[in-house]
């Protein structure tokens, strides 16, 4: 019978409540069996009516539907139904399955089925179908036949219950998920009933996919929750799903709920660029249109650098939004982000931006301006490498500008400017011209903006001087001088040092003189554009030669051809010769032929003059002669009292002839006519030269004939001879008597009692007092005998000098009044090694001053001509003499050079350019070398330690003139050389040198040997130091530290040469002065160059000797031990009786005596007019080279300030002395303070209104 609510496949039910269908597409139908209506059925089926399957009719896989009547139901269904599942040999009849399709949807999963064999009796199941209006389903059954074909599929009793199931949980609404794709999805599904343990919990999609349950958790009794959670769902995972419970005894069947997955919003456009700065970009977003879905809830910015590899994100609110804080000329990509509710909601960012920011203004010039090289042409500079955060944009140009001044003044600038390469910080700016100040800057620019660098000053190093004009070459001829004058070169190319001026005879009108005759050579000073040649040839041609001299050599010639006036005959007369014969009306005379001079005698002439009583009487040879030819008639007409008596040419006397005055003859046009006997008369030969328009005339008296009555003139010739003879014995006389007195005076002063010299240092200022005062007197009248002998008794009773021979040994114990503390050896007997000659003899320190006076102001014979002496051997045009000479110069300098020895297998290693000199009465004291080349610092310590030195003199700085002079060949601390090991112990610096102690250690040797290092820093870059007090007090030391054993003490510069023998000959001469009150500085240096080259290379240095010894010698040592400084001070203020006067006045009156005084030369920088003003006072003005120029600029470019550098005692420039500042000048004060980093300011005056600073 058939339910109200189901089937039961009775013959009696009711066909309209049991509607079903066999499925349109499945293999075979159900087959409805009632048993009592089949009485041959099987035993193995049931008996009643039902539906059936057998399987073994059906090949495997078959499948059998059977589709019940649609149901809607607005509440909880369950759907009851039995079924039969049996094989009588147990194996599995098939599969049945229950499938539960929505509203026409799809089939979709079983939710329930069974297999296998159950028996032979009927089974019942629930489905809890859980729907809501307006939703309908179909139950849908389906056999599949299994693969072993055997036993029976059976269905019955299908109805539908209106109460819950008992054995399968009913599950409450399930509510639609939301969410966002890429997010995970989770549905909760809330079952009522008793849920059993073999229960599954599956979520089934209307699709037929599975997922199964992640967990179920009890809620209370019958309740139970079982979620569901599908992971980063897409938009293809949008669906319908339920849950499903399943077990044997039925299955829960939820409605079906939808799964909405939202795709993220995306824009379709990129953003727009509004406006673009150096550090920001404006943006507009363009959100207007997108992809994905809304509704959009957050807007942002995401940004990075397309060459970087982060990213920001910005919030937005607006529709324009400003990117802050961005890299300057870089490229950003910039997109939009959407975002819409929910986790997840934010979606890709959108089609990106790409703009780049604009270049921002430099952030500072380049700094780290260095010189890599110097050349005179050309100049090497490179600074620092330059990155993105200076540039602040990468397109940018580095520009190097220079300057320099052209020609002579400062209207002329060359100035370029050079763009660097990309990428370089090196760079060679070429074709510049030699020893100019280059000014030099760097400036960084980019499309907006730029900045300079500070001008660095670099100079390039000198070349050889450009010619000197030659039409600056000008000259006055004489007869037998040539005053010549030359201006410096237009392109000097540096500091000229030396002028060379070579000449030569090659033409003359004097057969006398041999052309070409030998070229001579005349070198001056920078300073000396001019000079006076003498002893030449008159009437002579001579080229000359003029170049200048820098450091780098010399530069070419400027050529000129002078010729000499020449000068008039001269006459082979000796005394008035006696006439051969004499008669009333004639007198015969022997004329002799004359000697021309620069030109030949082209015509002789005979005068005679009557010899007039009244007349002033004519000198033989002092008279003047007759340049106008006069006639004996035009004499009687005019009245003269000469006449020209004959004219013969040249050619007819070629050798001595007796000629007749008075022989009535004619001759050349001029009478000879008789001479009156009553007539005195005084007969004269002329001769005369003529060249190129120029004459010369020369005349004799060779006679006098007297009238025929005369008696006492020669008697009174015999008595003027008398009278003269006569003074001249008496004054003889007097001479001879006041020899003998200054003789006997000086014998007795000599043998007075000495001064004790022991005494201390009070003794010693008091005669050094006695002496500054003799030698200031000796200021005020250098001409007078008498002054200069009490000058040198003066000093020789206050120093108790004997002669050169046996009092020399009264001061061999005395202490030192030139050298101070230094240890005195023992002054030696025998005569020094450096007297050598007889022409230069010794000086006396005595005469000292004086000599070096007339020696800077003699015009025939000075410092100038004693230096080029040294240098007469090598005149390039005495080849023989060269020649000797030379190889002379190489065996000297070859048996006196320092020989190392070899080391193994290298024969060739003993050399070393260095050479023994000997100090005073100290056989090879000195070794004077070069600075050492970095190839040859081993070389020199092996010489160190061979010789056993204990003090090395270095007198350079390692780099002068931005040239390298000496490799540093000690080190910082410890360092071999080779197989020697130099240690620095101790370094003490002082404002003009600098004193290092070395040890030395020698592989395979025990000893230990300490060296001292005595660095002098003050010697000037060029030219010689403004005095020599510094290197006075240097050489002391180094005389004070070396022990009287040690071997040679070791002095080099850079070459070896000029400040190496300044150094040895100021060390000689002081022992010298100190021994034997004399020095000989021209046979000292004479001896120092026949042992090494060039040992003095300047006049100037020559004279800067001379005046470092006078300063030692007018000054001596003035140092005082402080344990004795206060009786010291007590005896020097003392005022003594005899002269009113203290030793301290004197003393400084002293100082006052030996400071230069400067010259308008020495401060032409304060004195220039726009420096003017910046000045207190005229009279009180820096040099320029002690000027402490101003580096700030402050809206003025001037770099004066009245101030000067001042040393400490150990430090150079420690000091800035300056004025009180002026009310213009005080800005520049305090630009002076903040340039030099001054940390204190002394102020010694008062303060008013007037003059504050501050």
């Amino acid at each position: 019978s058939l339910s109200a609510a189901g089937c039961t496949f009775e013959e009696d039910g009711d066909p309209n409540q049991c509607e079903y269908s066999h499925g349109e597409d499945d293999d075979f139908g159900w087959e409805l069996v009632r048993s009592y209506m089949m009485p041959h059925l099987t035993a193995d089926l049931p008996h009643g009516s039902y539906l059936m399957v057998n399987s073994s009719q059906h090949a495997p896989g078959q499948k059998a539907h059977l589709v019940f009547q649609t149901l809607s139901e607005n509440d909880t269904h369950c759907l009851q139904f039995s079924y039969f599942m049996y094989s009588r040999d147990g194996h599995s009849p098939g599969t049945l399955s229950a499938y539960v399709r929505v509203t026409g949807g799809p089939v979709g999963s079983a939710v329930w089925n069974a297999s296998g064999s159950h028996g032979r009796q009927w089974h019942q199941a629930e489905l809890a179908v859980s729907l809501f209006w307006p939703s309908e389903y179909q139950v849908l059954f389906e056999a599949v036949v299994s693969s072993e074909r055997r036993g029976y599929l059976g269905l019955d009793d299908i109805l539908v219950l209106n109460y819950p199931c008992s054995k399968a949980p009913h599950f409450s609404r399930l509510g639609d998920v939301e969410v966002n794709a890429g997010q995970n999805a989770t549905f909760q599904c809330v079952a009522a009933g008793k849920a059993s343990e073999a229960e599954r919990f599956l979520m089934q999609r209307q699709s037929g996919e599975v997922v199964p349950a992640a967990s179920v958790k009890h809620i209370s009794h019958r309740r139970f929750l079982a979620t569901f959670q599908l992971d980063e769902v897409s938009r293809e995972e949008q669906d319908l799903y339920r849950c499903v419970t399943q077990s044997s005894r039925g299955s829960g069947v939820s409605n079906f709920a939808e799964l909405i997955v939202k795709e993220p919003p995306t824009p379709i456009a990129p953003p727009q660029l509004l406006r673009a700065g150096s550090t920001y970009l404006i943006i507009q977003l363009n959100t207007n249109s997108i992809i994905g879905d809304g509704p959009i809830v957050r807007k942002e910015i995401e940004y990075r650098m397309t060459s970087g590899p982060w990213s920001e994100v910005h919030a937005v609110n607006m529709q324009t939004y400003k990117l802050w804080h961005l890299d300057p000329d870089t490229e950003y990509e910039i997109s939009v982000l959407l975002t819409r509710p929910g986790e997840g909601g934010t979606g890709k960012p959108g089609p990106p931006l790409i703009s780049r920011t604009k270049c921002a203004e430099p952030m500072r010039a380049p700094k780290g301006l260095a010189f890599s090289e110097i050349q005179s042409r050309q100049l090497t500079l490179q600074w620092e490498p330059l990155g993105y955060n200076l540039t602040r944009c990468h397109t940018y140009t580095v520009s190097l500008c220079y300057r320099y001044f052209v020609g002579t003044g400062h209207n002329q600038t060359f100035r370029e400017c050079v763009k660097m390469e990309r990428n370089a910080n090196r760079y060679t700016i070429k074709n510049l011209l030699p020893y100019k100040n280059i000014h030099v800057k760097l400036i960084l620019s980019n499309p907006e903006g730029r900045k300079e660098g500070k001008e660095v000053v670099f100079q390039t190093d000198e070349d050889v001087p450009g010619g000197i004009a030659s039409e600056s070459l000008t000259f006055t001829p004489l007869e037998d001088m040539i005053f010549l004058k030359w201006e410096e070169p237009v392109e000097p190319n540096g500091l000229i040092t030396q002028y060379e001026i070579s000449y030569q005879s090659i033409e003359s009108s004097d057969p006398a003189v041999n052309v070409p005759g030998p070229r001579r050579t005349v070198s001056k000073l920078r300073n000396e554009t001019y000079h006076v040649f003498s002893n030449l040839h008159p009437g002579t041609t001579y080229l000359f030669s003029v170049r200048a001299r820098t450091g780098k050599g010399f530069g070419q010639t400027a050529l000129t051809e002078i010729t000499t006036n020449i000068s008039a005959p001269t006459f082979d007369y000796g005394d008035m010769p006696s006439p051969l014969s004499e008669s009333e009306s004639t007198i015969t005379v022997l004329l002799r032929p004359a000697q021309g001079r620069g030109a030949p005698i082209s015509t002789y002439q005979v005068i005679v003059e009557e010899d007039r009583p009244k007349k002033l009487k004519r000198e033989l040879g002092g008279q003047e002669c007759f340049p106008v030819p006069l006639t004996f008639d035009d004499a009687v007409s005019r009245g003269s009292v000469h006449y020209f008596g004959a004219e013969l040419p040249a050619s007819s006397l070629t050798e001595a002839k007796p000629f007749t005055v008075g022989d009535n003859q004619t001759y050349s046009g001029y009478w000879n006519p008789p001479l009156e006997p009553k007539k005195a008369y005084l007969i004269y030969f002329q001769a005369m030269s003529n060249l190129k328009g120029e004459t010369r005339l020369n005349c004799v008296r060779i006679a006098r004939k007297a009238a025929c009555k005369e008696s006492k003139r020669p008697l009174e010739v015999s008595q003027h001879s008398e009278e003269m003879g006569l003074i001249l014995g008496i004054c003889a006389g007097g001479l001879i008597v006041l020899i003998i007195l200054l003789g006997a005076i000086i014998v007795v002063i000599r043998k007075g009692k000495p001064v004790n010299m022991t005494k201390a240092t009070i003794n010693y200022r008091h005669e050094k007092t006695h002496m500054m005062s003799a030698i200031d007197r000796s200021f005020t009248d250098q001409s007078t005998l008498q002054e200069d002998e009490r000058l040198g008794l003066s000093f020789m009773d206050t120093h108790n000098y004997g002669n050169r021979g046996d009092q020399r040994s009264s001061v061999v114990n005395e202490s030192s009044s030139l050298l101070g503390g230094s240890p005195r050896r023992q002054c030696g007997r025998k005569g020094s090694p450096y007297h050598t000659g007889q022409l230069h003899p010794a000086v006396r320190v005595a005469d000292l001053l004086q000599h070096i006076n007339q020696m800077k102001t003699a015009e025939g014979y000075g410092f100038k001509q004693e230096y080029e002496s040294f240098f007469e051997g090598w005149d390039a045009s005495k080849k023989k003499d060269k020649t000797k000479g030379r190889q002379d110069h190489v065996s000297t300098y070859d048996r006196h050079r320092v020989k190392l020895h070899p080391l193994l297998g290298d024969p060739n290693s003993d050399y070393i350019n260095a050479n023994y000199i000997d100090g005073y009465h100290r056989s090879n004291h000195f070794i004077a070398t070069q600075g050492p080349k970095q190839e040859m610092v081993y070389d020199f310590w092996r010489m160190v330690w061979q010789e056993h030195c204990s003090s090395i003199v270095m007198i350079t700085k390692l780099v002068e003139v931005g040239r390298v002079k000496c490799s540093k060949y000690w080190p910082d601390d410890s360092e071999m050389y080779g197989d020697i090991k130099i240690t620095l112990v101790k370094s003490e610096t002082l404002a003009e040198y600098a004193v290092r102690t070395f040890a030395l250690e020698r592989r395979g040797y025990s000893a230990r040997h300490e060296v001292k290092q005595f660095h002098f820093t003050s010697w000037p870059e060029h030219g010689v130091p403004y005095h020599a007090t510094g290197l006075l007090a240097f050489i002391r030391r180094v005389k004070a530290s070396t022990p009287p054993d040690a071997g040679p003490i070791v002095i080099h510069c850079s070459a070896g040469t000029g400040r190496t023998g300044c150094y040895i000959v100021l060390d000689v001469m002081l022992d010298m002065a100190e021994c034997e009150g004399v020095v000989d500085i021209y046979n000292c240096v004479k001896t120092l160059c026949s042992r090494r080259v060039n040992m003095i290379q300047t006049e100037e240095q020559y004279v800067f000797i001379h005046d470092a010894i006078l300063e030692a010698c007018l000054c001596g040592e003035t140092s005082i031990p402080v344990n004795e400084f206060k009786p010291t001070y007590k005896e020097m203020v003392r005022i003594e009786p005899q002269s009113n006067s203290s030793q301290l006045r004197e003393e400084f009156q002293t100082l006052n005596s030996v400071t230069p005084h400067l010259d308008v030369e020495e401060c032409s920088i304060a004195l220039l007019p726009r420096n003017r003003e910046r000045n207190r006072s005229m009279d009180v003005l820096p040099p320029d080279r002690c000027l402490p120029f101003l580096i700030s600029v402050d809206g003025d470019s001037n770099n004066y300030i009245n101030a000067a550098l001042t040393d400490s005692y150990t430090k150079s420039a420690a000091f800035i002395v300056t004025l009180h500042p002026l009310q213009n000048t005080t800005t520049d004060f305090w630009r002076l303070v903040y340039d030099y980093g001054c940390t204190s300011i002394v102020m010694l005056n008062q303060l008013n209104q007037s003059n504050s600073a501050w």
